[in-house]
């Protein structure tokens, strides 16, 4: 059963290599993560997960190209048009973080390509036209976030994000869920990614002392303003977002970080989720197989949104084939219009249902709210 999910010496070799151009009857995948740069802990698990996904699809070959864009925007265009003109995909997925994420949709929608990103980009009208998330929308984290801080009798909540597109998006979607249940969003601070001191930032925070303070970022810079504030003697919540669910942000926070609160993808604590529950046979086998692969401990919520993609590109197949054939630009429209309308596909991370309207596609069980609990995570609510 293992071995379906190898990707074979002779593929790998023809993927990183280039020795050999892929036949026009195979489904060629590209890929552009973060594996080195910032996003790294992000796109290192996402690229890890790519050893694990079938080679075939439908009786057809599945190419995988895989290519680092060093959490670069200008890298991550550059490769979604390699991608593109010389290995001619039918799909890209990537990036893991959200600037090389949004390069990648501008080769998208002018190639007119479909576009699975690793993160959760926000994006306006036609924009949205090529272009796909497995990531969970940050409304449906904010929404979870909210619900325990109002049951938690917070009122006031202090901020610090990213400065770009995802910590401006947190900012927007946690000040409306917390303001919906009485809670003032009264003290805003931001930085950037590769930012190595916020002792400014903390210091403003921790001197407004809200009653509770989100921190919007991602991988392990999500604990420098954490344990920043913590320094200046903040003693309230600590709450942190999606993009934090990573190991290594808890070991780079140590025991400083215990007690934080975060909603996650259910993944994250397959095991403890009730067996009711649609994602836990698949995040417990996604879990087995990237543990016994890269060694116990190792599994990140990252490299299960690079499963997701797998999933919906896969369930998407069968139809865009009954209508054109691989390589062709009718293959990618009807590719493209066999992601809009997949119903309840279930990933990982919750179960997709597509929608014109919507390219996210997930509801409240793409969510499980959890805290840091002895260096792991600890299952609070699958709500």
């Amino acid at each position: 059963m293992r071995n379906k999910f190898k990707v074979t010496a002779v593929t790998a070799a023809l993927v990183f290599v280039g020795i050999a151009a892929p036949a026009m009857a195979d489904i060629n995948v590209g890929i552009s993560v973060c594996a080195t740069g910032p996003g790294a802990a992000l796109g290192i698990p996402e690229k890890n997960t790519v050893a694990l996904l079938p080679t075939t699809i439908a009786g057809e070959k599945v190419n995988y190209i895989v290519l680092d864009d060093g959490t670069d925007a200008t890298m991550a265009s550059k490769n979604a048009r390699k991608l593109v003109s010389e290995n001619n995909v039918d799909i890209i997925i990537g990036s893991s973080s959200v600037p090389p994420a949004m390069a990648i949709v501008e080769v998208a929608n002018e190639t007119k390509t479909p576009q699975i990103s690793l993160s959760p980009i926000e994006l306006a009208g036609d924009k949205n036209t090529w272009v796909f998330r497995t990531p969970q929308h940050n409304s449906v984290m904010a929404k979870a976030l909210a619900e325990h801080m109002q049951a938690n009798k917070v009122k006031t909540l202090g901020f610090i994000g990213y400065s770009d597109g995802y910590g401006e998006s947190w900012l927007k979607e946690m000040t409306k869920a917390a303001e919906s249940v009485g809670i003032k969003v009264t003290t805003v601070e931001r930085f950037n990614r590769t930012d190595t001191s916020v002792t400014g930032q903390a210091v403003k925070l921790a001197s407004a002392k809200p009653d509770a303070i989100l921190v919007a970022a991602s991988g392990t810079p999500s604990a420098l303003p954490q344990l920043s504030i913590l320094e200046r003697g903040y003693k309230g919540q600590i709450y942190q977002t999606h993009g934090t669910a990573t190991k290594e942000y808890i070991r780079v926070g140590g025991k400083a970080v215990d007690g934080t609160i975060l909603p996650a993808g259910p993944v994250v604590v397959a095991a403890q989720l009730p067996d009711s529950h649609p994602s836990k046979k698949v995040g417990m086998d996604y879990s087995r197989q990237y543990e016994e692969k890269y060694g116990p401990g190792s599994l990140s919520s990252f490299g299960a949104h690079m499963y997701d993609a797998y999933l919906v590109f896969a369930a998407a197949v069968p139809t865009a084939m009954k209508k054109a054939k691989p390589g062709t630009p009718e293959f990618r429209q009807a590719l493209r219009d066999a992601l809009e309308t997949g119903k309840e596909v279930v990933g990982t991370h919750g179960v997709f249902n597509m929608k014109a309207s919507d390219h996210f596609g997930h509801d409240d069980r793409a969510r499980a709210l959890v805290r840091v609990e002895q260096g792991d995570w600890k299952l609070l609510s699958d709500k």
